[in-house]
């Protein structure tokens, strides 16, 4: 494993005990004594410390729109992406099996981790700690946040920005289905004839393939 220096710098905390940070970065492939109980306290302190982050950047936003943000940036994608930034998967300690598959770019596993190493803070110095760590990590993201559209998916984003100009809602035609029954793709296009827009999408169900017909969609009528 590499040297720890550099990730604690970018971590933001100064470990009391490594153990703790060595612990959370523990595949359970690697070893019984893993990150598994550091992730499950991590995810009650992170959800928690993005609630109140949340609530203090928008005093005038309803419970609902609060947790459709929060949904969106606890989620494993936006989590893994974080622990790239930081440089976690050099650092996380796998089993063969996962280091033969390149494990360390799983984004699962790079979300786990992330989770880990704040509930090892949390361990090792406190809340307080804990939560000046979890805002560091969150600042780029909830910088320009925008919360009409943050954590919406692409069909509720298309349907709410015609409506917004008074517009008729979209057509989704299935245009094509291919493929054995088990491991079928579909195809499908988005129409919005007062648009001129006719653009498709594909996915391993009809409503992935909406829900990409959509986003190609929007991002054509609101560039």
């Amino acid at each position: 494993m590499q040297s720890l220096a550099g990730l604690v710098r970018r971590v933001g905390h100064t470990f009391q005990s490594e153990a703790l940070l060595q612990q959370a970065l523990t595949h359970r492939s690697h070893s019984s004594l893993n990150n598994e109980r550091l992730e499950f306290l991590g995810d009650s302190v992170l959800n928690c410390v993005v609630a109140q982050l949340l609530y203090t950047q928008f005093p005038k936003l309803p419970e609902g729109d609060l947790s459709r943000l929060r949904a969106y940036l606890v989620k494993e994608a936006t989590l893994s992406g974080i622990a790239a930034s930081l440089g976690l998967g050099d650092h996380i300690r796998l089993g063969e099996g996962e280091l033969k598959s390149g494990g360390w770019r799983r984004p699962s596993i790079l979300a786990d981790a992330l989770e880990a190493v704040i509930g090892a803070v949390f361990l090792d110095a406190g809340f307080e700690r804990a939560r000046a760590v979890v805002t560091q990590f969150y600042a780029p993201l909830l910088e320009g946040l925008d919360p009409k559209t943050i954590g919406k998916d692409p069909k509720t984003l298309l349907q709410e920005y015609l409506q917004g100009r008074k517009l008729a809602l979209p057509e989704y035609l299935l245009i094509a289905t291919e493929g054995e029954a088990h491991c079928q793709t579909f195809r499908v296009e988005c129409r919005i004839p007062a648009l001129q827009i006719a653009v498709q999408g594909e996915g391993g169900s009809r409503r992935v393939a909406e829900q990409q017909a959509a986003e190609a969609a929007y991002q054509k009528a609101n560039p």
